[in-house]
């Protein structure tokens, strides 16, 4: 006689009836999470690979922007403008006490132009002579505008162009016009050392602080603009 459990077959049930296969609907094979087939081939989901492209663009990214802060990167970061060059204080004041010491030497000249040399603390004779320079007909451009009088304005200017307020504008023209003027000044200068010394064979004391006051102010500046003062620094390139 056969045994109860050789009487059950694989595909019965103890009642008789078939017993369906657990892996199966309806005789069809039932299809696998899309899970479980990702961590049987790669060991990962296919979500974690998303996640590791996203964390490798982020290093990419990361990395680019490193190499644009590098001096010697293919990206150049855009510096923000630069601002003026500062003026030293004991620049401003060097030049503006120059100006007014040279203003008040030209008032006094342009004084004595117009009433007496004699008002004028010098010797009047030998080389050392004021009188004899600023009553010569030299002393009169075209024998129309006193000597005297151009060196007041001349100085009038200077004053104004080398104070402390001037120096903090950094409009181009007016740094390039206070080299101008200066320049013309210590032209006029030599012009009038030559004249004193191989025309009239006389020398004007007053003259010749203006001409001392002239020079140095004429160094001063070409050395303040050849170091950029008043002048906005360059931007650098990208």
């Amino acid at each position: 006689m056969a045994t109860p459990k050789q009487a059950r077959t694989a595909g019965t049930r103890p009642g008789g009836g078939k017993t369906k296969d657990k892996g199966t609907r309806g005789g069809r094979p039932e299809p696998k999470p899309a899970a479980a087939d990702a961590q049987r081939e790669g060991g990962r989901p296919r979500q974690g690979n998303g996640q590791a492209r996203g964390n490798g663009q982020a290093r990419q990214g990361n990395g680019q922007a490193r190499q644009a802060s590098r001096p010697g990167g293919r990206q150049a970061a855009v510096a923000a403008p630069a601002g003026p060059l500062a003026v030293p204080l004991w620049y401003q004041l060097t030049t503006w006490l120059l100006a007014l010491a040279g203003l008040g030497v030209s008032v006094y000249l342009t004084i004595a132009h117009f009433t007496s040399s004699s008002i004028l603390a010098c010797s009047d004779k030998g080389l050392v002579n004021c009188a004899a320079v600023t009553t010569s007909p030299e002393s009169e451009v075209f024998g129309i505008f006193p000597v005297a009088v151009l060196g007041l304005a001349f100085y009038v200017f200077m004053f104004a162009a080398t104070s402390p307020w001037a120096w903090r504008v950094t409009w181009p023209p007016l740094r390039w016009i206070r080299f101008g003027s200066v320049a013309v000044g210590m032209a006029f200068v030599l012009y009038l050392i030559y004249t004193e010394l191989f025309t009239l064979n006389a020398i004007c004391l007053w003259c010749t602080s203006v001409h001392v006051i002239t020079f140095l102010l004429f160094g001063l500046i070409v050395f303040g603009l050849a170091a950029g003062y008043g002048a906005p620094e360059a931007t650098p390139r990208r």
